[in-house]
Formats: structure tokens, C-alpha cells, sequence
């Protein structure tokens, strides 16, 4: 038995569909994937989230308390201060505003 192209198309044939002609599944829109989670992309920390960024790194929770301990923050059960957010917490260091709403935000959606 040869195995030309007239048998292998006849056998595909036989077989059903080549892949090439399954239906193409939807790609998922990966277009925001490759860019960082960096900052507040939410926007759930509203004017705390721009404080954060010109805030004097590194700093503590202790010192992040008494100076925006009276700001809003979304979360998912109304709004708190951040006071309230981060008093589960010990006394940590941030090196940057990204840490911190890294943080806040990990907390709010426990």
C-alpha cells in the first residue's frame, strides 16, 4: 500500500475534520494582561491613592495611620478609613505607594 496524498486525504476524510477546519474557539482579550498592577487600577482608594504617590518612602503603617488615617476607602462591605483598614495590621515598612495600595487593597477584598 503507497501512501500518496489521494490515500491521506481519503483516510482525514474519513476521520472527520482536520483540525484546521475545527471551530475556532474565542480568544479571551488579553489586551490590559501585559501591563503591571501597579497603583490603584480600581480606583477604590480615590484621593488616598494620589496622596500615596507623592507620600515620603519608606515609610510605616504607624506614620501612613496618622497622616491619611481619616481617608475613605471603598471596600466591600460600604466604606472605612484607612485607620480601620489597616488596624488588623502590625506596624510594617513600605518602599512605595505601589506596596501600600498593594496592601490596602489586599485587605479590603479579604
Amino acid at each position: 500500500m503507497t501512501d500518496d496524498k489521494q490515500s491521506r486525504d481519503e483516510k482525514d476524510g474519513e476521520q472527520g475534520p482536520r483540525q484546521s477546519d475545527r471551530k475556532v474557539e474565542k480568544t479571551r482579550d488579553r489586551t490590559r494582561e501585559d501591563q503591571a498592577m501597579s497603583g490603584d487600577p480600581s480606583g477604590q482608594l480615590g484621593d488616598l491613592g494620589e496622596a500615596l504617590e507623592t507620600h515620603d518612602y519608606p515609610t510605616t503603617t504607624d506614620e501612613l495611620v496618622a497622616a491619611y488615617g481619616d481617608y475613605e476607602i471603598e471596600t466591600q462591605g460600604g466604606t472605612e478609613s484607612l485607620e480601620e483598614v489597616l488596624a488588623p495590621t502590625d506596624n510594617q515598612t513600605y518602599d512605595s505607594a505601589d506596596d501600600v495600595q498593594g496592601r490596602i487593597l489586599g485587605l479590603i477584598h479579604r
